[in-house]
């Protein structure tokens, strides 16, 4: 993971401290958050802090995740900001789908819910989306699971190279 996916990891979970109780992102997470961050060479004076609370301390997580939001200077989150954190995600989550790093249903499921609906299920993860709804299903119309996640690495490689002819014409 690099900065740019770090900091877009953080800029998510930040606008998802806003939502309701049940959907906040775990403060385990946000220790994992912190310790991914420092992995990515980010420097904030809370992030040490953060990445290093035990389990006994996580406690703290939200109040010391604040503090690295203030050091990074990401708490005023603008639309635009969240929307292309979301896309750096996605693309993050399909790169370790096609390279082997990320079970493809997980993937999946992380792009459906992290970034095709906060997106609005735009087009070109549409395709990740059907395939993640496929998943929840009844077990008694389960598809063929391994078929599936192969579909997913092949649908990831696809937005991937879509995404980069997008960039490189632009």
């Amino acid at each position: 993971m690099d900065a740019v996916v770090a900091t877009s990891l953080i800029r998510m979970a930040a606008s998802d401290l806003t939502m309701t109780r049940w959907h906040r992102p775990s403060d385990a997470y946000l220790v994992q958050l912190g310790l991914d961050a420092l992995m990515a060479d980010i420097e904030a004076p809370s992030l040490p802090l953060l990445a290093g609370l035990a389990r006994g301390e996580y406690h703290q997580a939200r109040e010391l995740f604040v503090l690295v939001l203030e050091e990074l200077g990401l708490l005023s989150l603008a639309s635009d900001d969240l929307a292309k954190a979301r896309w750096t995600a996605a693309r993050w989550w399909a790169g370790q789908i096609v390279a082997g790093q990320l079970d493809p249903v997980h993937g999946a499921e992380l792009i459906y819910q992290e970034s095709a609906a906060e997106l609005d299920y735009p087009d070109v993860l549409q395709p990740i989306v059907d395939l993640a709804r496929a998943f929840d299903l009844p077990n008694d119309q389960l598809p063929d699971q391994q078929h599936i996640r192969d579909r997913v690495t092949s649908v990831a490689r696809d937005f991937l190279a879509i995404e980069a002819h997008q960039n490189h014409s632009l």
